[in-house]
């Protein structure tokens, strides 16, 4: 502003500018720096993710709010991902920083992909707030928040944000809501199920997500299986038809993609798993 007017003959400096904008009114429509803002009176969780080993999905999630420009204005960006294998689980697209976009897109991840052992978020007021927060302890999931200024604690989901910026939305400039809505959704399936990602051995994230999901599917069919050769009673919800029918169809089975190397070596009702032996008539 002051370069403009000073082009224009004016004697005026930037400070001089500066302070008449602040008596008129006058601020630039665009973001505010900051979209991390805590409310006084929330409750700050401890970080729980220094010094931790973080090699499986599920293990821990991510969230985080961001700004996406568009023709007259600009809209708040919210995800979910999983910090083991990058996958973006939810998103949402809101005008203003309410908590109700942030409570839906994490409700949408619970739905459909389980629930985390660790939720890990910034100490923004939507994320801090009782209605977030909340839907996390119902679901028992602990709760962990980075340190005030440290955008490294969540550097995955800032990198995230880095890529869906400089790979779509400021090369695409969207117009309004809509046509960005449309956009970011098929940049996030191209993320996801697409996109090779170096740190994964150029493997896809919802490829890595859904790999370690079906091991651990299988893993637990096995322990069912192996459970009523010693329990009365499986600990899992599981009939022994459904235990058999559903090994069977296990992705790989037979082919050496996944081979379960035996039974565990204990149960935590009986002690040492034994299979019960087999009587042969004559």
């Amino acid at each position: 502003m002051a370069a403009m007017l000073r082009a224009e003959g004016r004697a005026i400096n930037r400070k001089r500018v500066q302070r008449l904008m602040r008596r008129m009114g006058i601020a630039a429509l665009g973001p505010k720096p900051r979209t991390t803002k805590p409310a006084p009176g929330h409750k700050i969780f401890p970080y729980l993710l220094r010094h931790l080993v973080i090699d499986r999905p599920n293990q821990v999630w991510a969230a985080d709010i961001t700004y996406v420009p568009i023709g007259r204005g600009f809209l708040y960006l919210v995800a979910v991902i999983d910090w083991a294998s990058r996958a973006v689980l939810a998103w949402r697209l809101s005008n203003t920083m309410d908590v109700s976009f942030c409570v839906s897109a994490l409700e949408e991840a619970l739905a459909r992909f389980g629930r985390p052992e660790i939720f890990n978020t910034d100490q923004g007021s939507q994320v801090t707030s009782a209605a977030f927060t909340g839907t996390l302890a119902a679901a028992g999931v602990s709760i962990s928040m980075d340190g005030r200024g440290r955008w490294m604690d969540n550097v995955f989901i800032e990198r995230l944000w880095r890529s869906l910026k400089h790979e779509d939305v400021y090369l695409k400039a969207y117009a309004d809501g809509r046509e960005a809505r449309a956009g970011i959704g098929g940049w996030i399936a191209f993320y996801n199920h697409s996109r090779p990602h170096q740190a994964l051995g150029n493997r896809t994230p919802m490829s890595v997500w859904r790999a370690a999901s079906r091991r651990r599917a299988a893993r637990r069919l096995w322990i069912c299986r192996f459970a009523w050769t010693t329990l009365a009673r499986c600990p899992h919800t599981h009939s022994r038809h459904n235990i058999s029918k559903q090994l069977d169809n296990l992705p790989g089975r037979g082919n050496g993609a996944f081979q379960p190397s035996g039974p565990p070596s204990w149960s935590s009702r009986r002690g040492p798993l034994q299979t019960a032996p087999r009587v042969h008539s004559n």
